[in-house]
């Protein structure tokens, strides 16, 4: 394994500076309302120094999602290894996004942005991470499809969707912001309705 050199030691640590910063930014205010000027006060570089690391918004935003989906997959390789059918997997990844988000680590993107949609769909690492991510979830959902647990008359894709939208969610931060639940509360109650839906018995 080649050693690292200092220079190259001090860029790596000034780049995890920079995507901790706009994954804190992006969760608390989202993209449209964070600028660079936030980040890099946040970081206390200089923008050209931010610049030799990051093009533009855009990619800063990437690479955050880039952090958020290597650590999903950390996540899905931890529960593989644990007891449990694949329903109960696809509830703890839910309960995870969930977590992460509570805990404001969660960066909060548009869905309508082109620049934004554009940047993402044509950075290799972030849909590498995105559709090794989905693929592993979706092996889970044919597997509770299969097995019952999990109604098969859905298209997969939208199980999987939904899933994703838990880790968007904004009834989490509205439900926090009441202060009538707690953390725990808030996220069983949302896997209530996810998982088991708002009919009656």
């Amino acid at each position: 394994m080649a050693k690292v050199s200092f220079r190259e030691q001090v860029l790596q640590a000034r780049e995890d500076a920079i995507v901790d910063a706009v994954n804190r930014l992006l969760a608390e205010k989202g993209f449209d309302l964070m600028t660079v000027d936030e980040v890099v006060a946040d970081v206390g570089i200089a923008k050209a120094s931010l610049y030799k690391h990051f093009s533009s918004k855009e990619e800063l935003a990437a690479a955050a999602m880039v952090r958020v989906l290597e650590r999903a997959l950390a996540e899905l390789a931890r529960l593989r290894e644990q007891p449990g059918s694949a329903l109960d997997k696809l509830k703890a990844v839910a309960r995870w996004t969930m977590q992460v988000q509570l805990a404001g680590e969660m960066p909060s993107l548009p869905a309508q942005n082109s620049s934004l949609r554009a940047a993402l769909t044509g950075h290799k690492l972030y849909m590498d991470r995105l559709l090794t991510l989905s693929d592993e979830l979706g092996e889970w959902i044919g597997a509770a499809q299969a097995d019952g647990s999990l109604r098969p008359d859905l298209p997969p894709e939208i199980v999987l969707y939904t899933l994703f939208a838990r880790a968007c969610d904004p009834v989490l931060a509205l439900l926090k912001a009441g202060g009538q639940h707690s953390d725990a509360q808030i996220i069983e109650m949302l896997l209530t309705t996810c998982f088991g839906g708002l009919a009656g018995s």
